[in-house]
């Protein structure tokens, strides 16, 4: 029986795409010599909507990188899409960084920079553009991102705010 609960876990796991969004390694001086410690930021998705984030931190990278993918999975956010782009322009802000996301017309691709992009293609997006401005500091641009999605309105929630029903709203 404990076998068959091993299998179960197992497809579940694989669902998700699991991106390194960058790893740092740190060190710090003591007595016998310099101790290095390591800071994994990954990104976590299935590709169908649902993306997360999350940080760890290790004095093993192979320990460090397993933390944050379990923190992302923790931490997993919807994004709103309609035919693998986003319904409508968004700036996403922390601290000094703010990350601009448009949608794009179909065939047009994820245009972004590398930690944008890793987010975009683990939440399944086909066609976004994007701008990072401000910071470039990898954590803080995958909050921005993350802040621009959780901001992100779906058609429904927009025809609701306008007291509307989808068809009048689409035309």
């Amino acid at each position: 029986m404990e076998h068959q609960k091993n299998f179960d876990k197992d497809p579940k796991e694989k669902e998700f795409v699991e991106k390194l969004v960058t790893l740092n390694r740190t060190s710090k001086t003591v007595k016998g010599g310099r101790r290095m410690a390591f800071a994994a930021l990954t990104v976590v998705g299935d590709q169908k909507g649902r993306v997360g984030y999350g940080l760890g931190k290790a004095n093993d990278v192979s320990e460090a990188i397993k933390k944050s993918i379990d923190k992302a999975k923790r931490n997993l956010i919807t994004v709103p899409m309609k035919n693998g782009t986003i319904p409508h322009d968004i700036i996403g802000k922390y601290k000094s960084s703010e990350v601009l996301l448009k949608p794009a017309c179909s065939g047009t691709g994820i245009i972004a920079g590398g930690t944008v992009r890793a987010i975009m293609d683990a939440a399944g997006a086909t066609d976004v553009q994007s701008k990072s401005l401000g910071s470039s500091s990898a954590v803080n641009v995958v909050r921005a991102t993350f802040d621009a999605i959780s901001k992100l309105m779906d058609a429904k929630k927009v025809a609701a705010n306008r007291g509307k029903t989808l068809d009048e709203l689409w035309g």
